[in-house]
């Protein structure tokens, strides 16, 4: 953690004991425990659902379920997130999470390929948040536009890549699929969108 992050973290509201928990957790029970959000972006999460008001959430790439627990802990009376996740090894660690937040009841998880999932998936969605495989996020968002509703919002975690996404010979293919996705989404007269740089960038999407 740098001084900068540091200060943010010391001048925002605490992000609580659950969640404390689960970032611990997220290092000492995985391999990849820098895939968590953070709590800043977490935040930020938190407070979109929180002015937006969305009843159904669709997050795809649950990982730990910090994220997860940061939307759910805002949604109103009666919304849910659903949220999915390929790795069945992770559900133990998601649950007992989401038990230790008192979310549980907000959230229905998932187990699968999101690819196999979404297109089975017959709901309409205030707001979806992607944040899975990098390599399938033109074929999230293809999905993505079509479950939410008009006036809904899509975003999008990880669309700088480090900065890799305006280097001049992007080797790999998770920066040529990222690249590709704000191509799409950019060029997608069914929507406007704004990327922030917070963290390791943030596609604000909204459908019209």
């Amino acid at each position: 953690m740098d001084a900068l992050e540091r200060y943010i973290r010391e001048n925002s509201t605490p992000q609580g004991e659950a969640l404390d928990w689960l970032e611990r957790q997220s290092w000492l029970r995985t391999s990849h425990g820098r895939q968590i959000s953070g709590p800043v972006l977490g935040s930020l999460l938190r407070h979109i659902v929180l002015m937006l008001k969305p009843r159904r959430i669709l997050e795809i790439g649950t990982f730990s379920g910090y994220s997860t627990i940061w939307m759910a802990s805002a949604l109103p009376e009666g919304g849910r997130v659903d949220t999915i996740e390929i790795n069945d090894e992770m559900e133990d660690l998601i649950r007992e999470g989401l038990s230790r937040a008192g979310v549980e009841d907000r959230v229905r998880l998932l187990i699968g390929d999101a690819l196999d999932i979404l297109p089975m998936i017959d709901e309409c969605y205030d707001l979806i948040y992607i944040d899975g495989n990098k390599r399938e996020y033109v074929a999230y968002y293809q999905s993505a536009v079509e479950l939410v509703r008009s006036g809904g919002w899509i975003l999008a975690d990880n669309v700088l890549w480090d900065g890799q996404v305006v280097d001049g010979d992007p080797r790999s293919q998770q920066t040529r699929s990222i690249m590709a996705f704000n191509d799409l989404v950019a060029g997608d007269d069914r929507v406007e969108n704004i990327i922030l740089p917070l963290r390791d960038g943030l596609n604000i999407i909204r459908k019209k």
